[in-house]
């Protein structure tokens, strides 16, 4: 069973029509590029996946049961859990209390003012664990504001991991970063896909990252479905070249 199918989705806004008729596929553990010039309906694609808006037309389904329409906390209660483009986190706490707060939140603690024991050494496990598995472990007790940018999209993906996604979609994970952190965060994202086995939607710009993660490449235009395929087959369509590859030479 694939994880997630979209069959003639279309959005509209008024006259503009955003995405088209578009038919989308994602298997299970799959790593899954975005790409597009601005305007190709990458974002608002998320929009409907991660249902802040609902489609104008067509179906969208999750582990092969129908989503389309439902509010974003209901997605979210099923596993799918995005990012945004403008890094979402508690600046004035450290990194360790961002996480905590995840974790809390994500264990339906956040509104229990008075914990036990037991409940503090789980939640104070589970914001180590998350700690380790975006390598901010030497970082927790940093405050998030005074962290570099990178570092800060990292707390957020840690964030993100609190919730246990089975499909994350990433929009633009890598914007802003240096070399060093790019490494760092592209790093991330292939352990988590390959060692947890998450799958993952992302949008990104940068070809050198597209074509060394991804498993697969969905190319839009106009809000149109322009081609699919892996590195090499997207690397060598014209129709992608032209619209796309090109005019970043």
């Amino acid at each position: 069973m694939s994880l997630l199918e979209l069959h003639g989705v279309s959005r509209s806004f008024g006259a503009l029509r955003a995405l088209s008729d578009i038919d989308l596929t994602v298997e299970p553990g799959e790593l899954r590029a975005v790409i597009g010039p601005n305007g190709a309906g990458k974002t608002t694609l998320f929009n409907l996946i991660s249902g802040f808006f609902p489609p104008s037309a067509g179906r969208i389904l999750f582990e092969g049961r129908e989503i389309t329409g439902e509010q974003p906390a209901r997605l979210v209660a099923r596993g799918i859990i995005r990012t945004f483009q403008i890094t979402e986190i508690f600046p004035d706490l450290t990194v360790y209390e961002n996480l905590r707060l995840a974790v809390e939140a994500a264990m339906g603690l956040t509104f229990r003012p008075f914990l036990g024991a037991a409940g503090r050494r789980a939640v104070a496990r589970r914001a180590e664990e998350l700690l380790e598995a975006v390598h901010l472990a030497d970082k927790a007790d940093r405050v998030a504001s005074e962290l570099a940018h990178g570092d800060q999209r990292i707390v957020e993906m840690g964030i993100t991991l609190s919730r246990e996604p089975r499909l994350l979609l990433l929009d633009e994970p890598t914007a802003g970063m240096g070399e060093e952190e790019t490494e760092h965060m592209v790093g991330i994202i292939r352990r988590l896909n390959r060692e947890r086995g998450i799958t993952m939607l992302f949008i990104e710009h940068d070809m050198d990252i597209i074509f060394g993660v991804a498993d697969r490449i969905t190319v839009l235009e106009n809000g149109t479905l322009l081609a699919e395929g892996n590195a090499a087959e997207i690397a060598a369509n014209e129709a992608v070249q032209a619209a796309y590859l090109g005019s970043r030479r």
